[in-house]
């Protein structure tokens, strides 16, 4: 293990050196001096304490900790792109040069090159530079002409409508738990359609659920199981937020009764909620199922139960993942649409509405309004 007190501290992302705490510990010794004290005194070079040590350390995990999983992962991907097209030709990819940049992004939109991308990716890619770059000391200048006219274009030229994942019904969960295997798996898997549908949650929300609070340093949130339902504390992307769930009026359709089965038959009562399940020996095991792995239940079971079968096989494969519970059950709760936004988390009352989906559609007829 290399000698922390050598080493040069790296950014997270970028790979690069951060300020060393021998140096922030000298220029606070130097600023305690007066003025004119620092200009006749020498500052000694004094060796970081170790309280300082810690503190950057503490420092270095709250800057790791800024985004989620997903999005750190999204942007070293992103980064190390860039650093292999620099590489091809001939720049430096650790100067925030917008030139070069801007070079970069029309490269990705034509695929000159390098692989063809959408706008949205290449929005990505821009929001990983730009951290990336400002983690590193070395702001990208977003508003340069050669990145914003270059950005411009390719959203004009190729921008598209986000495609949108379809809805589910609570009539497609039935016929999706339906086709569920009658062991440990299939009762696993019955709580995870239920209760992200009814609580609409986000996948990676249904797998960060532990059995309560401060049990697992990679939870994303915990259960409690009450009388009336279950309350969900999730840590969402705006914080965190209250989930009510209720009881279902049949057992055979409760999220909540779901979820107590799938506890007791797998005799979990601390740390992750749904967990891998060894198909061999029917034995839950500790690791905690990874968010992919909700987006592939969710379509497997979608195309098993025959949703959407007037369309084509690949066509149906590509509607269904994760956010489909969550925009079916924004669809289809007939209620205030303040009770859906709390219970989806969103900031704003707009966002709740692009949710309802197909079931909004010509509910009110405009041009008979108009007296056509």
């Amino acid at each position: 293990m290399p000698d922390s007190t050598s080493a040069p501290l790296l950014n997270p992302l970028s790979g690069r050196p951060e300020p060393d705490p021998a140096s922030l510990a000298e220029r606070s010794a130097a600023s305690q001096l007066s003025g004119s004290d620092r200009s006749t005194l020498p500052v000694p070079a004094a060796p970081p304490t170790p309280d300082l040590k810690r503190l950057a350390e503490t420092a270095r995990d709250y800057a790791a900790a800024r985004s989620s999983a997903n999005t750190a992962r999204a942007y070293a991907s992103d980064w190390k792109l860039f650093e292999r097209w620099c590489r091809r030709q001939g720049f430096d990819s650790r100067e925030p040069d917008p030139q070069v940049v801007g070079l970069y992004l029309a490269a990705s939109a034509s695929g000159d090159g390098m692989p063809k991308a959408a706008a949205s990716s290449i929005e990505r890619r821009l929001a990983a530079l730009t951290t990336t770059f400002r983690s590193a000391g070395t702001p990208l200048p977003r508003q340069d002409r050669h990145i914003s006219d270059v950005m411009a274009g390719i959203r004009r030229l190729h921008g598209r409508l986000p495609a949108k994942k379809a809805a589910l019904y609570a009539e497609d969960i039935f016929a999706m738990i339906a086709t569920l295997p009658q062991n440990l798996r299939g009762c696993r898997d019955r709580a995870i359609l239920l209760i992200g549908f009814a609580g609409a949650l986000r996948r990676s929300e249904v797998t960060g659920l532990d059995c309560g609070p401060s049990q697992t340093e990679d939870g994303g949130g915990w259960i409690e199981i009450l009388e009336a339902g279950a309350l969900l504390t999730i840590r969402g992307k705006t914080g965190w937020r209250l989930v009510e769930i209720g009881r279902g009026s049949s057992d055979a359709t409760c999220p909540v009764a779901a979820l107590e089965t799938w506890l007791r038959l797998a005799r979990i009562a601390r740390g992750p909620v749904f967990r891998r399940v060894r198909q061999a020996n029917s034995d839950v095991g500790p690791d905690r199922l990874v968010d992919a792995q909700v987006a592939r239940l969710v379509k497997t079971s979608a195309m098993k139960a025959g949703v959407r079968s007037d369309l084509p096989e690949a066509q149906r494969k590509a509607l269904f993942a994760g956010h489909s519970l969550r925009s079916g059950f924004a669809s289809s709760a007939a209620i205030d649409e303040a009770h859906i936004q709390k219970q989806l988390g969103h900031a704003s009352a707009e966002m709740t509405r692009s949710y309802r989906q197909t079931r909004e559609r010509f509910k009110v007829n405009l041009t008979k309004a108009a007296g056509l």
